[in-house]
């Protein structure tokens, strides 16, 4: 019998973990059938969003009761259902905030992936990889788009500590893994003389061309169709984004890929880095140390860094003055490091 002296543990956290794939499923079957959308125009009783929605009593009810346990949703006496500050700032479509992307994500091609972990911890060896085109490029024009929002806030506070607004010469920006063009978007908004070559896929580029064009920006872009580390990204350009791709492509192929941006520079040029980073005992950051293990199911070599993982990358390439900047959004701190002048 243990000692009155035995520290008691409870199980209750451990079993909160049970039912932790519930609350994502739970949102994004909200989202798929208009609830947030629907309650952005006022609060709601469970048959008049059943009649909008064209579900089931019992189904949404129980959805949505579980979404106001999470404080996802609200419900007052009358047992109406509303929109709380945070649900109606982040999961209504079309609202500038919008971050509901992700959670769309959740019942295809996540849980597909994670439900072979055991089977990916045991061999090494992933089903999945979205660092190739035959994967990576159907996968990501399902939300690439979707997810401007999300990281738009730290591509402006990257565009600002750049310093561009009164650039008196034309000044050319390399936006690599373009996506929806979400950083040069930013920069370019600075000033009319922001020149920016975009790279990605060529089934994603078009993503790019059609953002661009939407922001008015599109008369100033190159678009360059192709694999990262196959096209040519040309020479002398001033600054070189990489949004979001260390993660997928693992230290090796980062490490390639950072000289040759590296080369593409002109002296003194700029590379921003954005990432989601570990602490650097990978022992803190869970969201970061979590999808570490995303990479893990979705990619060949991906991972997640710390800042002094890829600071010694980028010394290591040549480049100096590596520093940090705080941005709002998934990556907290942005990476940026100059191309020296000798």
């Amino acid at each position: 019998m243990p000692s009155l002296s035995t520290p008691q543990v409870s199980p209750e956290r451990l079993m909160q973990f049970t039912f932790g794939f519930a609350p994502p499923l739970m949102i994004e079957t909200a989202i798929r059938c208009g609830v947030f959308d629907i309650l952005d125009k006022g609060a709601k009783s469970l048959d008049a969003l059943c009649v909008e929605t064209g579900t089931s009593p019992r189904g949404l009810r129980m959805v949505l009761d579980a979404l106001v346990g999470l404080d996802v949703l609200s419900k007052d006496d009358a047992r109406h259902y509303g929109l709380t500050q945070e649900s109606a700032t982040f999961l209504v479509t079309g609202k500038p905030t919008y971050h509901g992307a992700f959670f769309l994500l959740t019942k295809g091609p996540m849980l597909s992936s994670w439900s072979g972990l055991e089977d990916v911890v045991r061999s090494g060896q992933s089903a999945r990889h979205i660092n190739q085109e035959q994967d990576g490029a159907s996968f990501f024009l399902k939300f690439v788009e979707d997810i401007f929002p999300i990281h738009y806030p730290g591509a402006q506070v990257l565009a600002k500590a750049l310093g561009v607004q009164s650039a008196p010469l034309p000044i050319s920006v390399l936006d690599l893994a373009a996506g929806s063009g979400v950083w040069s978007i930013a920069i370019a908004q600075q000033s009319p003389q922001i020149c920016v070559t975009a790279v990605d896929w060529p089934g994603v580029i078009t993503i790019t061309k059609k953002v661009a064009a939407r922001y008015g920006l599109a008369d100033r872009y190159t678009f360059v169709a192709g694999d990262l580390h196959s096209v040519n990204f040309g020479q002398g350009h001033a600054i070189a984004t990489l949004g979001h791709i260390l993660h997928s492509e693992g230290e090796a192929r980062s490490r390639r890929l950072l000289k040759k941006t590296f080369e593409a520079l002109a002296p003194g040029g700029t590379i921003a880095i954005a990432e989601i980073l570990v602490d650097a005992r990978r022992s803190s950051a869970v969201p970061a140390l979590i999808f570490a293990v995303n990479m893990l199911v979705n990619s060949d070599e991906g991972d997640t860094f710390s800042f002094e993982e890829i600071r010694g990358w980028l010394q290591d390439t040549g480049f100096e003055q590596v520093r940090a900047v705080e941005a709002p959004g998934l990556a907290p701190l942005l990476i940026l490091a100059t191309k020296p002048n000798h």
